[in-house]
């Protein structure tokens, strides 16, 4: 009998999973190449009182590199996972897991892109859409977060009954669709993902197309400044979602653009970061993660 957790999963992919070796084998050191930085207003959060590091977790094929961030302490921890932006589990998805732990969770960030391309090494962002991006199967990531779920809660004091998923960017879409998936997931924040987008053989579903058939509430995150992603393709998968009977919270920041979250580049926009973050972890607690 299939897992239930694993129910939607057939459901995004149109083709069966190939797996292939892993291109990272460890998580790049400091921030990304690709994107322009400003290292000066980065924020950075200490490991006092929290276990934090690499950490290489069984995903079937091999070990998979991540970042898990943990309380000190027996726990067990209600467990979030982290998922990255395009360009990898940098210092900045690693500050990210570590300010979870500070408030309490087990919060673990897979580099799912390591199949396919070495991410600590690319500094063009065209080059990584076209070929990481664009190559890696939805059904891939989907299994390697699962993954991550099951060596969390076996090996990293994680409570897999309190579950929670967060993602940016290229990760808000897969917290849309992993949040299709997971039938036992308990809250999903998505910083502004696309919901829209190309449909391919390995990537059939867009997030749009997903909105009603989520499980778990989902919080919304977007930008009203975001060129990128209109807010009225965000409020129609939000009615979708709604129409379907589900639950979606969609919070505007109306002059915050792309990427607004990210303190390490000049998108950053500090108070709707901060006001975003606080909604994030109210929204977790109130759904029991």
């Amino acid at each position: 009998m299939r897992d239930e957790a694993n129910a939607g999963l057939d459901g995004l992919i149109a083709s069966p999973l190939s797996r292939r070796g892993f291109v990272m084998t460890s998580l790049m050191s400091g921030l990304t190449l690709a994107t322009t930085r400003v290292e000066a207003q980065v924020i950075h959060t200490d490991a006092e009182g929290i276990e934090a590091g690499e950490v290489a977790i069984p995903a079937g094929d091999g070990p998979m590199p991540a970042y898990r961030a943990v309380p000190k302490g027996e726990g067990p921890f209600p467990v979030i996972l982290v998922v990255e932006e395009i360009f990898g589990v940098h210092d900045y998805i690693k500050d990210i897991c570590r300010r979870l732990a500070k408030a309490g969770y087990c919060a673990v960030a897979p580099e799912l892109y390591a199949r396919q391309g070495d991410l600590s090494k690319m500094t063009d962002v065209k080059q990584i859409i076209a070929e990481v991006i664009s190559k890696t199967p939805d059904a891939q990531w989907i299994a390697d977060l699962d993954a991550t779920v099951a060596w969390a809660t076996s090996a990293a004091k994680g409570d897999g009954q309190r579950l929670g998923v967060m993602g940016w960017c290229r990760g808000g879409r897969a917290v849309w669709l992993y949040d299709a998936h997971r039938t036992d997931l308990k809250a999903a924040v998505a910083w502004y993902g696309p919901v829209g987008g190309e449909r391919t053989a390995i990537q059939p579903r867009t997030a749009g197309d997903v909105a009603g058939e989520i499980h778990a509430p989902l919080l919304a995150l977007y930008g009203g400044a975001d060129t990128g992603i209109p807010v009225a393709s965000v409020e129609a998968a939000r009615d979708a979602a709604k129409a379907a009977g589900k639950s979606v919270e969609l919070v505007v920041f109306p002059e915050a653009p792309h990427g607004f979250h990210a303190d390490y580049r000049p998108s950053y926009r500090k108070e709707a970061a901060e006001d975003g973050w606080a909604r994030a972890l109210a929204f977790f607690k109130a759904h029991g993660v």
